[in-house]
């Protein structure tokens, strides 16, 4: 990226006419940190030249009412809907995502995951209800969010440092802390020797992890990950799994969606589900096992001698021949599984015995079922594993 000789440490950045429409309306909000100086534009070089402002006593500044209090819910929906022509995309929605929450936003694609994400982020609006983040308004508090959008963002002709040199002093960083903070996380997130190649010219795997790198920058208060797992392979979807997990635990919100059900069960500690604009679905993973839970027991024996479980107390039934030659064994609301295990062991040889966990992917069949009947269950069974099988195929 070029730099001028403006002592206000002016920068560069390529831009064509209709971006400098979008750069010049955006320099009038009277709280952004840039301003645009159209009269600069060079034709030979097609640039734009900005100049940082320091925030003074502006809107943004003046929401001093913002809270970070645990017991203050980082994200609050109330009554959302949206719809977009005859389609209702979201409709009277209303959760709380408390702070410090690791929340996983879950359904099949077209369920109004990403509208929802968008409102939060203040990229368009709610027809009615309100959309609350960090104890203020959500465009009050904008600048204390990273996010990855589902779409790629990023300027596929600008290098890659330059482009993270940008997105940094847009966030208001700049000096040697914001190259610290690129060499740290492109070394994090393991992506060598790119600093100086073009984004067009990076694998799609390779511009995703870019556009989180982008979104973390600023160390924000809340991150927002639209399908992060996108064009990721098994490996790199394991190290942005690691990186997650990591900021969770240093007490950052977190909240992504994802249409791949079992990514949300490996990493969420919390749940919201989505089906067609209508939320189904807004608790902790405890609560989901302690309402779902299948009373199940997943026997795999050592031999074909023959279990007595009809004879033992607290069983329900016991279905043989699942997957590998298992045995589910379905037990009463109120009997010890850890008592029947024992019995199980004493009984016979087995190559293993435990608790089956339900899945996501069966909660939300069950819950659309409940909802809409059976026909549309199975259509929202077939096309959660149609998506899962296409994400399993790309990657």
């Amino acid at each position: 990226m070029k730099s001028s000789n403006c002592p206000n440490r002016c920068v560069l950045w390529p831009a064509n006419a209709m971006r400098r429409k979008k750069i010049a309306k955006a320099a009038n909000d009277p709280g952004s940190r840039w301003s645009c100086y159209p009269h600069a534009v060079r034709s030979n070089d097609r640039a734009a030249f900005f100049s940082h402002v320091p925030p003074g006593p502006t809107a943004h500044s003046a929401e001093a009412i913002m809270t970070t209090q645990t017991d203050v819910p980082t994200v609050q929906l109330e009554s959302v809907s949206k719809s977009f022509g005859a389609t209702r995309a979201v409709d009277d929605v209303s959760l709380e995502i408390p702070a410090g929450s690791l929340c996983g936003f879950l359904g099949p694609n077209g369920a109004g995951k990403s509208t929802t994400i968008r409102m939060i982020m203040s990229i368009i609006y709610p027809d009615a209800g309100s959309v609350r983040a960090l104890g203020g308004s959500a465009l009050a508090a904008k600048d204390r969010i990273g996010y990855l959008p589902e779409e790629r963002g990023i300027y596929r002709k600008m290098r890659v440092g330059e482009y993270l040199l940008y997105i940094g002093r847009l966030k208001g960083l700049g000096g040697t802390d914001l190259k610290r903070r690129i060499g740290y996380w492109l070394d994090r997130i393991k992506l060598p020797n790119v600093i100086h190649k073009r984004c067009h010219e990076l694998s799609k795997g390779m511009q995703q992890k870019v556009q989180f790198l982008a979104a973390v920058l600023n160390d924000p208060d809340v991150l927002i990950l639209d399908e992060p797992f996108s064009g990721l392979d098994p490996v790199n979807a394991t190290l942005l799994n690691e990186i997650i997990r990591e900021l969770s635990d240093q007490g950052r919100t977190i909240i992504f969606s994802t249409h791949v059900l079992h990514q949300a069960e490996q990493l969420c500690d919390r749940i919201v589900l989505i089906n067609h604009g209508k939320l189904l679905l807004d608790v902790s993973m405890e609560e989901i096992i302690a309402r779902f839970d299948p009373r199940t027991l997943l026997v795999r024996p050592l031999n074909d001698q023959p279990l007595e479980l009809d004879k033992m107390p607290g069983v329900v039934d016991f279905t043989a021949g699942g997957e590998t030659g298992s045995v589910e064994v379905h037990l009463e609301p109120s009997a010890d599984p850890q008592a029947i295990m024992r019995e199980i062991l004493n009984q016979s040889p087995v190559r293993s015995v435990e608790l089956r966990r339900i899945t996501l992917e069966e909660v939300f069949v069950r819950l659309v079922m409940e909802s809409e009947g059976e026909a549309a269950a199975e259509r929202a069974r077939e096309e959660l594993s149609h998506v899962e099988n296409d994400d399993r195929r790309l990657a």
